[in-house]
């Protein structure tokens, strides 16, 4: 250690060190903030690093490359899904409520949208565990196991757009100078339900949406229940 002109030991610094110390979940925490800062296509591992103020390299110390850091990010926004549901609700009210909680934890996280819609799952223990679940609420009500997937997607391609359409600008069916063009459109502009602040036009669209898919999935593949006629009294 090194020592004084009198011989004495010196002691070391008290300070923090310059660089923060990294772990996982910082990288996985700052990485998620780099995509809600500047959307998934910019994002990259050597952007994630400077942010950090560290050398790409380091980073490989904690995570085992981009495609796991990116199933990383992925199980930090659905461990926000609630799919706990389809373990003890009717079909339709766990896919209205999994619907309502998937959506609001990617409305939080609008940029990441496109990254989570294009990247397998393979990699996201998490989000595999959520998907068990809502697989196993879908087969617990009847469902044929080939039919359980396409209904999955199609139900995320609405709740993804509508998490899009909810930090969209209010107004984009707003015909502006052309309303006289479009007098219809102008219209049914004009005469929308706009909510009443604890529901926004989004909300309401969403749960127009919602309530049509759900209908419309039990009509094409309806549970043993529902293939039943029902009992005339």
């Amino acid at each position: 250690m090194p020592t004084t002109e009198k011989g004495a030991t010196a002691k070391r610094g008290a300070g923090r060190p310059r660089t923060a110390v990294l772990s996982r979940e910082r990288i996985v925490e700052a990485a998620l903030d780099l995509i809600d800062e500047v959307g998934a296509e910019t994002f990259s591992v050597n952007l994630l690093a400077a942010r950090l103020g560290v050398r790409p390299s380091s980073l490989y110390n904690h995570i085992a490359g981009k495609d796991d850091l990116l199933a990383a990010v992925q199980e930090v926004i659905t461990d926000a899904i609630d799919s706990t549901m389809f373990e003890t609700q009717p079909w339709a009210n766990a896919v209205a409520g999994w619907a309502r909680s998937y959506r609001e934890a990617f409305i939080g996280h609008p940029h990441a949208i496109p990254l989570f819609a294009t990247s397998p799952v393979a990699g996201a223990i998490r989000t595999m565990e959520m998907y068990e679940r809502v697989v196993h609420g879908f087969e617990r009500a009847g469902w044929p196991l080939q039919r359980i997937i396409p209904a999955i997607v199609a139900l995320e391609c609405f709740i993804l757009g509508s998490a899009m359409d909810a930090v969209a600008p209010p107004d984009l069916f707003h015909p502006g100078d052309a309303a006289e063009h479009v007098p219809t459109l102008a219209a049914a502009f004009a005469a929308q339900d706009r909510g009443n602040g604890a529901r926004t036009e989004s909300d309401i669209a969403f749960q127009t949406g919602l309530a049509a898919m759900i209908a419309g999935l039990a009509d094409r593949d309806p549970t043993p229940e529902q293939r039943q006629a029902p009992t005339r009294k």
